[in-house]
């Protein structure tokens, strides 16, 4: 897509989070859209974290219905009656669900079918984890790729027959799938998902960048299977965020470290700033009708370059793999039980 929006920049022209670069409201009042959704409906998964609550606040604006999930219900509730507290219409509800658990995937889908009456607008696969120590999810799946990638895979299925008869051809239906910078470290290990065989090769990060890589192919296969069905997917690069959910469980040492390094803070975002791709992605006329590509500061990625550092933005030429995303879904079948 030749579209590159005004607001875009490389890293190398920020000076980090606070800056000049975009935040979702932003987005939201460029594309005109303030209160121009009344009757879309959303869904959010992890918002009531970090870039997930930025992300529903920005699109309570447009007056759409926003549900988001979470695993904790007092914070999903206080998240509730901080965005609606701008007195803008629309719903805001809280659904209880754990990627880590697929029934508890099929259970929140069920109930929020329920709540909407079996519509739904835009799907956006927010929550994540990363740079856990070893472990496997409630169904044996290792932590990132289960939750990361099977879960939202699970969910999406769940929703996939809404979203097809939701779409219509003024607003065709939208999945939003996050990705990150971290697709490019590995390719899909096919003959070793869960690190089983090979437990040494493990590395926290290692997991989340094949995770992560697993949420590419599945945004581009869902292009794929059901773009000429009026459904769209992109995938979102949100970039670097401190102070989100997302590196709970990494050595705060380790991130004190990492946050210090000038390339590093050079990057970093705030959270209102890392929601921009999504809710472009979501909302923007630019993507009406068309997907299947990864996004990165509000515009469309470029094959990375590796001689301007491992900071600068791009992917990874396995990143539009078709073969490969055609496998990852048919095996995801299989592993969530939907031969």
């Amino acid at each position: 897509m030749a579209y590159l929006a005004p607001y875009a920049a490389d890293h190398e022209d920020t000076n980090g989070a606070g800056d000049a670069r975009p935040s979702a409201l932003k987005i939201v009042r460029d594309e005109k859209l303030d209160g121009a959704l009344a009757g879309k409906i959303f869904l959010i998964t992890g918002g009531t974290n970090g870039i997930g609550v930025e992300t529903a606040r920005a699109i309570h604006v447009t007056g759409a219905d926003v549900y988001v999930t979470g695993q904790n219900r007092e914070r999903g509730e206080e998240t509730v009656k901080t965005i609606t507290s701008d007195g803008k219409p629309g719903k805001v509800v809280f659904l209880e669900m754990s990627l880590d658990s697929l029934q508890s995937v099929r259970d929140a889908a069920k109930k929020f079918l329920e709540l909407t009456g079996g519509k739904v607008n835009v799907l956006i696969t927010n929550a994540g984890i990363r740079g856990w120590p070893q472990g496997k999810t409630k169904d044996g799946f290792e932590h990132h790729f289960g939750i990361n990638h099977l879960g939202h895979f699970a969910l999406f299925h769940e929703l996939k027959d809404a979203l097809i008869a939701s779409s219509t051809p003024a607003f065709n239906s939208r999945a939003v799938v996050l990705s990150a910078q971290g697709h490019r470290q590995t390719q899909i290990r096919f003959d070793d998902y869960n690190f089983d065989k090979r437990p040494e090769e493990y590395d926290g990060i290692l997991a989340y960048g094949h995770s992560k890589l697993a949420n590419i192919y599945m945004a581009t296969e869902i292009e794929r299977r059901f773009a000429a069905q009026g459904l769209h997917a992109t995938a979102v690069n949100p970039g670097l965020i401190m102070g989100t959910g997302l590196n709970s469980k990494v050595p705060p040492e380790q991130l004190a470290v990492v946050w210090t390094m000038p390339e590093i803070r050079k990057a970093l975002k705030s959270a209102a700033q890392g929601a921009a791709t999504t809710v472009w992605a979501a909302t923007a006329k630019a993507w009406e009708g068309t997907g299947g590509k990864f996004l990165e500061n509000v515009q469309e990625s470029q094959p990375f370059d590796e001689t301007k550092g491992q900071m600068s933005l791009g992917y990874a030429k396995h990143a539009y793999d078709q073969d490969a995303a055609k496998r990852l879904w048919e095996e995801s079948l299989k592993m969530v039980g939907l031969e």
